[in-house]
């Protein structure tokens, strides 16, 4: 996946309201941009930091700018979660998530559960449907090991037990963990940061819903999906 036009880069001056951030861009102006990230963003989010942004020519948005990527120890991380539902998608496509290949159709954003949307549902005339929920990671506390929540996620628990409860019906259910970030080797989660979804994916697991998590390639030109991660659970 490309970005549509060139990156800016610029200087992280704050982040505030969890979805603004205001960025000194190198020519010296200071602007305001959107965060689509709604977690705590820890040790992304420190001023002075090197970053890069996106510019919408859409008249109709209220802020034109999109904080995209942070260079963190000379690393780049992808902070906006509105990408990762796309790549995994465009990896299906493309067959390069063996797990998930073999479907003859691919949706996104469909209902299922108690007023949800399953972000990817792949469906074959010859086995169950497939539901794929992404979920985007770029904590990293210690040297190598990808870690997700980085907040409390009751949404993300309430997917959980209704993935599981898809397993139960006859379907089957896949996690997929996007690790936007170049400088981790392995997986597990943050289970002190949300016990309650930490034993939520236990149990789901425990029921059949099956879990992978793969790194991304990043650079200022474009993301893509890359090696899978092995899971430390």
């Amino acid at each position: 996946m490309n970005f549509p036009s060139p990156l800016i880069s610029g200087t992280l001056v704050r982040r505030y309201k969890r979805f603004l951030a205001d960025i000194r861009l190198d020519d010296g102006t200071e602007i305001t941009a959107h965060i689509a990230n709604s977690g705590a963003m820890t040790g992304l989010k420190e001023p002075g930091l090197r970053v890069w942004i996106s510019r919408s020519n859409n008249p109709k948005r209220k802020l034109a700018y999109t904080w995209e990527l942070v260079d963190v120890d000379g690393g780049l991380v992808g902070v906006n979660t509105a990408h990762p539902n796309a790549l995994v998608a465009e990896a299906i496509l493309d067959g390069r998530i063996p797990e998930l290949t073999g479907y003859a159709d691919l949706r996104r954003e469909v209902a299922y559960g108690k007023n949800s949307r399953i972000d990817i549902q792949l469906s074959d005339s010859n086995r169950p449907r497939c539901l794929v929920e992404v979920k985007n990671v770029h904590l990293m506390r210690h040297p190598g090991l990808a870690e997700f929540p980085d907040a409390v996620t009751a949404r993300g628990t309430k997917h959980l037990q209704e993935m599981a409860d898809a397993v139960a019906a006859g379907d089957r259910a896949v996690m997929v963990y996007l690790v936007q970030r170049t400088d981790c080797s392995r997986f597990s989660l943050a289970a002190d940061i949300d016990p309650a979804y930490a034993q939520t994916f236990k149990d789901a697991r425990a029921q059949g819903v099956e879990a992978l998590c793969y790194a991304c390639t990043i650079s200022t030109t474009g993301l893509a999906l890359d090696h899978p991660l092995p899971l430390a659970l």
